[in-house]
């Protein structure tokens, strides 16, 4: 009878122990092809993550600044790039090129960074002058828990899909968070991918809602 009790007691044990494996959150895990140019560059950031609080994960900080510089290199590609960044906002808005304006340039790095599941860093989405022409977009990185003006801003437009990053709060742009702004397009990306998993529709037409005003 105790033989069959302790059987049990290690087979509760087991079972438990996977469970709750596999309730914990699973962190991605990859490495990123930072072009040979951006390395230094993509070394710097991940220096000055790492600096935003002892609590940082180095680890993490070096995952994060690798994936945006390999990020914005492939969306220089895919945006089709040259010039200067208000000609392509003029070809966007006549229609001659599909994306570009800064708030797209972060919303696509927002979602590639949200992927990494990071833990000791927060993505924030930062904007300056809101609702006019002069409005820019930008990603702001900081340690977890800390202040948004504390963080290292992340912005892809302003030097034609180059990173360009450095403390918010030395920018010449009065930049604030909108943190409303940035769980919508979270949200919008899930119920794509749920969407499209589950929905293969020959020459779906993409429908986009945005409040942002396409000027940057």
């Amino acid at each position: 009878m105790h033989r069959v009790a302790g059987v049990i007691a290690v087979f509760v044990l087991w079972t438990t122990g996977f469970a709750s494996a596999d309730q914990q959150p699973q962190k991605f895990s990859a490495s990123f092809q930072v072009p040979r140019s951006d390395l230094a560059k993509a070394e710097a950031l991940a220096n000055q993550l790492a600096t935003l609080s002892p609590r940082v994960d180095r680890t993490e900080a070096k995952l994060l600044a690798d994936c945006a510089h390999a990020t914005v290199s492939q969306l220089r590609r895919q945006y089709h790039m040259f010039g200067t960044p208000i000609f392509n906002n003029f070809l966007i808005y006549h229609g001659l090129k599909k994306r570009g304006y800064c708030y797209q340039w972060s919303e696509d790095l927002l979602i590639a960074l949200d992927a990494l599941r990071l833990t000791s860093l927060e993505l924030r989405w930062g904007e300056a002058n809101p609702g006019n022409w002069r409005e820019n977009n930008c990603l702001v990185i900081t340690a977890r828990g800390q202040p948004f003006r504390s963080g290292i801003m992340l912005d892809c437009w302003r030097h034609l899909g180059h990173l360009y990053f450095g403390p918010v709060v030395s920018d010449t742009d009065p930049y604030v968070e909108n943190s409303a702004y940035a769980r919508f397009v979270l949200a919008r990306s899930a119920a794509r991918n749920a969407s499209a998993a589950n929905h293969r529709v020959a020459l779906q037409r993409r429908v986009k809602a945005s409040g942002k005003t396409g000027d940057h």
